[in-house]
């Protein structure tokens, strides 16, 4: 089982505190007959991020009330409680399931239940309810807003940064596997890492949405710890694209070595290009990973250019040796060549620059 991270460790002790505080406020200062409503809402309001304690605490609040305010109903008006319950419930796990709420919906028919269940339904007993329930969201969105709040910027960059090195790994793995012996096996499971790509890819875009999310409505954004920067989504296309040309050169290599396959396998000089090509190509995304931690300077700029020249000058080679008298065989080549070219041009700018700012947003 993996250890708890900072984040989960925070978020918990936050929310132990705001459910003492809330008791503190409710049980001792006001003398609330119910103080345990104030507790239960400020654990279920220290969120995720500031933002969404609020929205979660407008919905608590609102299934709160319809199932106290439900079931009051209707033992007022059948003065029975097991007919209160038939009536109330029904209606409040509707509610819930109706409204869009989310996981608060659960709220409506479990508060209805309680208060059928304690016989609290009296005007008096609905308002002090409805009160500790107020302070107790009160307090977990102030706990979650004013003690650490969270910031999700960390996870972005981690995210971000890793994706040039998971690229180089499999560049290298392939330009040094690639070659007459490598097998469809081999190829498939080359196919089948660049696949994996994409999960990364998915873990980013969420990332950034909790990023974005973190920012709004949370007064400590600006107060904490300075943060390295997070590259522009204009990153994310770029290593999409990268992705993209793996999984497609990687697809060309499983089906080349496939017995299935009418095409035949490359030449191995073709692929011996390749393989100095791709791992030239790996060395550049391994230059991208050091300019996201730290920023391009001149050492970095020189050797970029000097593993991207060296990549396109392996791609040239690998154009020159498509067989001329097997069309088959040229056909094979020419699908490594077109994907090996695309790749090329995704790790080099329009403006032909020696890489992508990644601190750039």
């Amino acid at each position: 089982m993996r250890k708890p991270d900072r984040y989960l460790v925070v978020q918990s002790l936050k929310a132990a505190a705001a459910a003492a505080l809330a008791w503190a406020v409710t049980g001792w200062w006001l003398a609330a007959p119910m103080a345990l409503m104030a507790p239960w809402a400020a654990v279920a309001l220290v969120q995720g991020t500031v933002y969404r304690s609020m929205r979660t605490g407008v919905e608590l609040l609102s299934m709160i009330a319809s199932g106290t305010l439900l079931a009051a109903g209707s033992a007022a008006l059948t003065g029975n409680t097991m007919t209160a319950m038939l009536i109330a419930l029904p209606v409040a796990v509707l509610l819930g399931n109706w409204a869009p709420v989310g996981e608060q919906g659960l709220y409506a028919p479990t508060t209805a239940l309680f208060v059928l269940a304690y016989g609290s339904y009296s005007p008096i007993a609905v308002g002090h309810r409805l009160l500790e329930t107020l302070v107790g969201a009160a307090v977990g969105v102030t706990v979650n807003a004013l003690v650490l709040p969270p910031v999700h910027s960390l996870q972005v960059t981690r995210l971000a940064c890793s994706l040039p090195g998971d690229c180089a790994r499999l560049l290298r793995r392939i330009g040094e596997g690639v070659g007459d012996d490598y097998s469809q096996a081999r190829a498939a499971e080359w196919y089948q890492a660049a696949g994996g790509l994409y999960r990364a890819l998915s873990e980013l875009r969420t990332a950034r949405a909790w990023s974005f999310e973190s920012a709004r409505f949370n007064p400590g954004h600006r107060l904490r710890r300075r943060v390295p920067a997070a590259p522009s989504d204009d990153w994310d296309t770029v290593w999409t694209q990268v992705s993209d040309r793996l999984l497609t050169l990687s697809l060309a290599l499983s089906e080349a070595a496939s017995e299935w396959r009418r095409l035949p396998r490359p030449p191995g000089e073709a692929l011996a290009e390749l393989g100095v090509l791709l791992v030239a190509a790996a060395e550049v995304c391994l230059v991208d990973q050091q300019a996201m931690e730290h920023g391009y300077d001149d050492e970095l700029t020189a050797r970029r250019h000097e593993h991207l020249g060296r990549a396109r000058e392996a791609h040239v080679r690998m154009k020159g040796r498509q067989p001329d008298t097997d069309p088959d065989a040229r056909a094979s080549v020419g699908s490594l060549v077109a994907a090996s070219q695309a790749l090329l041009d995704d790790l080099t700018p329009s403006d032909d620059r020696s890489g992508p700012d990644p601190r750039h947003a």
